[in-house]
């Protein structure tokens, strides 16, 4: 058989359905496995949401669809926008795309050439890694550090950038560490990218998962994404539809316009009656998705107090998202190592740190969509193991 082509060969996919994978082996052999590996929010989707998109069945929607997305929910997208932002993007600005793991695909293959550098947040989402790789795009990593509660230095990116540099990608709240940037910090990024002139991409699918009165910004808001700025978000998250596969990218409008010339080159159109799903989502009742949020809130004090009564364990607060990075450096495992130990030893799926950088490594991440009695029984059992 021939070689495949290099785009194949680099590609490597997401570590965490690896971990699940090794999980479900061992829940099929009889072991009892709690999951803290994927952000799968273990809520229901709302079921005003769900009834909208029977509807949308029934009425018909089950047809092509426009690739950029159905006017009305775009409407619908840039009402949302001006509210939360401040700015109302143009409705060629706005793309619906099948999930927002897609939009990292589509930016970095349309601004960004081979051996061009793209400069992300360490320890970061996966993808970001996995995308750049495919492209044959240069990965420069910018460290999170623990001693500044993982926020993204202006300092640190004005270090990295060279004459090489095409994009920053920046994530507030932040997977896998759930820590937010200030409003200052964002604007420094923002003018950088201005400065230097770099495309920005803004990934804020946790926009809606802030916790107590931190204060949520956007670099979009400065350039309204019409120069530079790609804001990235979906609804698998705060609205609990990650099957439901639906994203929305704003940006400037020659490059969502090659993004939708991709986008349906390769799957045509997102299916109209999820859209429909997606404007109940946004317009509807929001009383879930409050639920939802404080659940989060009670969780995660639950885990990180729990995690900080170990000798060996430490972790700080995040201020958002669904994720909590513990220091497990004092353990004196690697971070592959230790999560190897609570799956194999203690029946506790989490990931390592290393999944999201070389400056993950020493942390694990653990994710917690879980009930309180599962996320009390996941500490007893790793209480067990390590002091």
């Amino acid at each position: 058989m021939k070689s495949l082509s290099k785009i194949a060969e680099r590609s490597v996919g997401q570590p965490m359905f690896l971990i699940l994978e090794e999980a479900e082996k061992l829940e099929r052999e009889g072991r009892d496995i709690l999951h803290f590996e994927l952000g799968e929010p273990d809520f229901d989707t709302p079921s005003n949401i769900i009834k909208s998109a029977n509807k949308a069945l029934e009425d018909g929607f089950t047809h092509y669809a426009s690739s950029m997305g159905l006017l009305e929910f775009r409407q619908t997208i840039a009402e949302v926008t001006e509210n939360s932002r401040g700015f109302r993007p143009d409705l060629d600005q706005i793309l619906i795309t099948p999930g927002a793991n897609a939009i990292i695909y589509l930016t970095i293959a349309s601004v960004v050439n081979s051996e061009e550098e793209v400069i992300v947040p360490d320890p970061g989402f996966p993808t970001y890694f996995s995308s750049l790789d495919m492209c044959g795009a240069k990965t420069v990593s910018v460290p999170l550090k623990e001693e500044n509660e993982f926020q993204l230095s202006p300092e640190d990116l004005i270090k990295a950038i060279t004459d090489k540099t095409k994009l920053i990608i920046i994530n507030s709240p932040s997977n896998p560490t759930g820590s937010c940037m200030t409003p200052e910090q964002v604007s420094e990024v923002a003018k950088i990218a201005e400065e230097k002139d770099l495309y920005l991409l803004s990934d804020e699918i946790y926009s809606r998962l802030i916790f107590e009165d931190f204060e949520f910004s956007s670099p979009g808001s400065y350039d309204f994404c019409k120069e530079r700025t790609i804001i990235l978000n979906g609804f698998s998250k705060a609205f609990a539809m990650t099957g439901w596969r639906l994203g929305v990218a704003i940006g400037p409008v020659k490059l969502i316009q090659k993004m939708n010339l991709m986008l349906n080159t390769i799957v045509s159109c997102v299916p109209p009656f999820i859209q429909i799903a997606g404007i109940e989502a946004l317009k509807g009742d929001q009383s879930e998705l409050v639920k939802m949020k404080e659940e989060y809130y009670e969780r995660m004090k639950i885990l990180v107090e729990g995690l900080n009564t170990f000798s060996t364990i430490s972790c700080i607060s995040p201020k958002g998202a669904m994720y909590v990075f513990p220091n497990i450096s004092k353990t004196g495992l690697s971070s592959e190592e230790f999560a190897s130990t609570c799956l194999n030893e203690a029946g506790v799926a989490l990931l390592p740190g290393i999944n999201f950088g070389s400056f993950g490594e020493g942390f694990v991440r653990m994710c917690y969509v879980n009930s309180k009695d599962k996320i009390e029984e996941a500490l007893e059992r790793m209480r067990k193991i390590f002091k």
